[in-house]
């Protein structure tokens, strides 16, 4: 897994901020990943299923698609209930492990 992709996540993104689609190949969605898990949720702070939605909505409509793969891919962690969403702290990135949460 490389952690360059070939080209910068900004031309995924049309002049308004909206993401022109999601991308299929995984290194490329794995870099938009990414760059909305930085931008659009904080470290260390639970955020409740709809204002997942809502920050993903800013972006693109098919917010429930990039839940999932903001999930399956390890970038958003999720409590078994489905209730609460936290940011994860990526491979190689500083500030180590989030503890987990109660």
């Amino acid at each position: 897994m490389t952690s360059h992709p070939s080209r910068p996540v900004a031309d995924l993104f049309s002049a308004d901020g909206r993401l022109k689609a999601i991308p299929r190949r995984p290194a490329r969605r794995e870099a938009l990943l990414a760059h909305l898990t930085e931008t659009l949720f904080e470290a260390g702070r639970d955020y409740r299923e709809p204002e997942i939605n809502e920050a993903l909505l800013t972006v693109h409509e098919d917010f429930s698609a990039l839940r999932r793969y903001l999930v399956i891919g390890g970038f958003l962690g999720r409590t078994k209930d489905g209730s609460a969403y936290r940011r994860q702290q990526q491979p190689g990135s500083p500030g180590g492990a989030i503890p987990a949460v109660a």
